[in-house]
């Protein structure tokens, strides 16, 4: 691994040198590094670039980390991973991505997602996207999630977006059988003349099947995001979407949710919020001793959090 990468590391998966158990880095195209563990197989794909990941049933507090780094310019780093996860299992998975360009070239990532739950299996999945370097060109990560949970099984999404990033989109699609549960926690900050779009397009199709959707985000210079979110609600089910934006200077936030019921026991909320940062909060915190930018800071920061 060249240094790049170890810093990319550090900053989307807490690398520290080493990684315990299984894991795949994936760097500019390429596998810098792999391990498999007793319970948790990773495998090339044969038919393109890409990992096939078997969990075992049964298997408990494991991780496995998948991140992946574009180092330089004129990289367009695509990757197909399928995550198998076996009855009962219980384990997080982590998978950051950092791309970076210190030339006039464009650098990109776009990671293609599937997971495959069996029934009572839990996974919680962590992704933190950054983007560095001072080149000119543009910085790209546009990641593609495809969820499919059997009975019981429950997904939780936290995922995070820094600033450094020109453009995203970002796209999540689930199909939630019954009594299984997709937890999404979005996180996303931009700024300058930066671009975030975030899709969701969920179907609760088993009975009691359940979608939780929080976006929060900030919106600073003259960046935009847009947040696009639909849950087909096809059974006695229970869904809710929430958007809440902070904007700063220029900031422009969009937020549009879609609501589908085909039965009468669908249970689906939308929440959105757009708004500034209130001007009491910055003076209380200047009162203080900080100065308006360090108190717009710490707004910020909390409200991510």
């Amino acid at each position: 691994m060249n240094k790049t990468t170890e810093q990319i590391l550090r900053a989307v998966s807490g690398f520290t040198g080493k990684f315990e158990g299984a894991f795949n880095i994936r760097e500019d195209g390429k596998c810098a590094g792999r391990q498999s563990s007793k319970n948790i197989k990773i495998e090339s794909k044969e038919d393109g670039p890409g990992l096939i990941i078997h969990i075992k049933p049964n298997t408990k507090d494991e991780k496995v980390y998948i991140p992946a780094c574009v180092t330089h310019g004129d990289v367009d780093d695509l990757v197909y991973n399928d995550f198998y996860v076996g009855e009962n299992a219980d384990v997080t998975i982590v998978a950051g991505c950092g791309v970076h360009t210190d030339d006039g070239h464009d650098a990109r990532h776009n990671g293609i997602h599937r997971f495959f739950l069996e029934e009572n299996a839990h996974v919680l999945y962590e992704e933190k996207h950054i983007a560095t370097g001072k080149g000119v060109g543009i910085k790209r990560i546009d990641p593609i999630t495809d969820v499919n949970l059997k009975k019981g099984a429950v997904l939780e999404m936290d995922t995070i977006q820094l600033e450094g990033v020109d453009s995203s989109i970002r796209k999540t699609n689930g199909t939630i059988e019954e009594g299984a549960k997709l937890i999404v926690r979005e996180r996303i900050m931009t700024d300058g003349n930066e671009k975030a779009q975030t899709d969701f397009d969920v179907v609760l199709k088993g009975e009691n099947s359940k979608v939780d959707l929080i976006s929060r985000s900030v919106a600073k210079g003259n960046s935009y995001q847009e947040f696009n979110s639909k849950i087909n609600g096809e059974t006695k089910c229970k869904g809710h979407s929430e958007c809440d934006a902070i904007l700063v200077d220029n900031g422009m936030v969009s937020a549009s949710p879609s609501l589908v019921a085909s039965d009468i026991d669908a249970e689906l909320i939308h929440e959105a919020a757009i708004g500034k940062i209130a001007g009491e909060q910055i003076l209380k915190l200047q009162s203080l001793g900080l100065t308006k930018e360090e108190a717009e800071q710490k707004i910020i920061s909390g409200f991510l959090k």
